[in-house]
């Protein structure tokens, strides 16, 4: 049966759980008897690439949802073989090496390779005694002075396991997208039953509220066990960075979500997250945690085509104003805020001022441009996105415009629906100049089904001109860049409560080369309801039940 590059990616067929492959070679059984399960139930990933290299990741885990956390693997260490080759086939193999998995890692591993070519497709397998992973493929990035003639990316966020099926991540996967963004809440730390959707979860988090690093590893094995997350993360390398969720609701440096709530281990559980998230993301060895802190923020570049600036607006931001929520807050315009911390924004600055990409995006967590829900003179905002922070975004738009960025796009997750908007100096004067672009995905789960609506008829893309496009149902955007512009595909999918839902283009925005702005080309008509479990759902204000945007004068 001839064997294409969709059936070996999506179908899991590539190899099997057991057995020989030729050209991988096997090891000799380490002291503690063998495995005698598959260790691969986690999948397998890459990401951060570069022009020469990119990085692998697996864990072991034949028993991925034991409480301790460790995957049911025995407490000793485990060599792994990996294989790179230029076909997936292995008929061509360019590179091949042997890391250990050790306990003290969850038996995690990363590999970070180099001497590979630039642009070019690779497929890669693990090895761990007689078990054989299943085959993903990733790419290099493009030469540093190369300008390539596309770039196909896809971007996503927001994926609650127990509020529907993440088919999301399937459909994202049959694109064959050449790099994929994750833009926060990979994961979420409630017990069962904390955080439900109208007419109760379809499928339901095992452990509890992960507090410990056992909680912490158990719970991203759960996620990681599910097969259409696996199909996307095994069909391109990622860039991942984290918001709330993967820590705890709101979170903010130092400071906790409920201050009436004490957690005098707070930091604790702060460094136990920080661990299992880089046990389980294809991240670089400059990731590693060290204890409260890890270096997340980053910048990948594609060529002279593009350049992905990875932010962390959690880790360094001061505590949100006036008790977070939506307020009309004059404390959020204090120049003394940041969202980024100081150090974080003279690196995005000074990355502005070098940057020679024809297109510069910020991949970051909440959202950038004014949101205001209120139909009055009083501006009423979130205090947990950029609006909270009104200095730290100034400093930053003027910093583009200062450094002559040619063209500033913004990616934004959190918000669980899409969105697209024109970005301002001065949002309060309508007619001021436009000056960049943002893009909000939807979730792939969070919020459970959602609902369509009719494009413009949400109130507050009446009370922000400058905002162009809402819909709440799940999904991801898909876009592809080239030097002549950046086109991005609103995708939907009808329902998530069950599994196996198409994926359809809802909306469609185009921005050009050196203008600044949003121009929508493609709107399709809402459709019918397709659930009695629909809502409209959001989670920006971090409401542990989902509360609908509902504008309240």
């Amino acid at each position: 049966m001839s064997l294409t590059r969709r059936t070996i990616l999506l179908s899991g067929a590539a190899v099997g759980a057991a057995g020989a492959v030729a050209g991988l070679p096997g090891s000799a059984t380490a002291a503690g008897g063998p495995l005698r399960q598959d260790p691969f139930t986690l999948g397998v990933a890459s990401g951060d690439p570069d022009h020469d290299g990119v990085v692998l990741w697996t864990r072991l885990a034949p028993q991925p949802l034991a409480e301790d956390g460790l995957g049911g693997m025995p407490n000793r260490i485990v060599p792994v073989h990996w294989e790179v080759a230029a076909d997936e086939r292995f008929r061509h193999v360019v590179r091949r090496g042997v890391e250990i998995a050790r306990p003290e890692s969850a038996h995690s591993v990363h590999v970070e390779l180099n001497w590979l070519l630039p642009g070019r497709e690779y497929f890669y397998r693990f090895r761990a005694e007689r078990y054989v992973s299943p085959v993903g493929r990733t790419r290099t990035a493009p030469a540093p002075w190369q300008l390539p003639a596309a770039l196909a990316m896809a971007f996503a966020s927001c994926s609650q396991y127990e509020h529907g099926w993440f088919t999301a991540y399937r459909r994202m996967a049959e694109t064959e997208p050449e790099l994929i963004l994750h833009l926060g809440d990979y994961q979420y730390e409630y017990a069962r039953d904390v955080y439900t959707i109208p007419g109760g979860n379809p499928r339901d988090h095992e452990g509890p509220e992960t507090v410990t690093l056992a909680n912490y590893r158990q719970r991203h094995a759960q996620y990681k066990t599910d097969a259409d997350l696996q199909a996307a993360h095994a069909v391109a390398p990622w860039l991942v960075v984290w918001d709330d969720h993967e820590v705890d609701n709101n979170w903010a440096d130092e400071a906790y979500e409920k201050p009436e709530i004490p957690q005098p281990d707070f930091l604790a559980r702060r460094a136990a997250a920080f661990r299992a998230y880089y046990e389980n993301m294809p991240l670089r060895r400059t990731s590693v945690p060290r204890g409260i802190d890890m270096q997340l923020y980053r910048r990948v570049r594609w060529g002279r085509l593009a350049t992905f600036h990875m932010l962390d607006t959690r880790q360094y931001r001061d505590d949100q104003a006036c008790g977070d929520g939506y307020r009309n807050c004059a404390a959020a315009a204090d120049p003394a805020r940041s969202i980024t911390g100081a150090e974080q924004e003279a690196w995005l600055l000074d990355g502005f001022r070098r940057s020679e990409a024809r297109w510069d995006l910020l991949g970051q967590q909440v959202f950038f441009a004014q949101r205001d829900n209120n139909a009055g003179p009083l501006t009423v905002t979130s205090m947990d996105a950029w609006d909270g922070y009104v200095a730290s975004r100034d400093r930053v738009t003027r910093g583009w415009l200062a450094a002559g960025v040619r063209n500033p796009v913004v990616l934004t997750g959190d918000v669980h629906a899409h969105w697209a908007s024109d970005l301002k100096l001065d949002y309060a004067d309508p007619t001021s100049r436009t000056v960049g672009s943002e893009l909000v995905c939807s979730s792939i789960s969070s919020g459970g089904d959602g609902a369509d609506s009719p494009t413009g008829s949400h109130p507050w893309l009446a009370f922000n001109p400058h905002l162009r496009f809402q819909n709440n149902l799940r999904g991801y955007v898909r876009t592809t860049i080239t030097p002549q512009q950046l086109t991005a595909d609103f995708a939907v999918l009808p329902y998530v409560t069950r599994p196996g839902a198409p994926a359809y283009t809802r909306a469609s925005f185009v921005i050009e080369d050196r203008v600044p702005g949003l121009h929508q080309t493609y709107d399709r008509p809402p459709a019918a309801p397709t659930s009695a479990r629909a809502a409209a759902p959001s989670d920006d204000a971090g409401a542990r039940t989902v509360e609908s945007e509902t504008v309240r004068p």
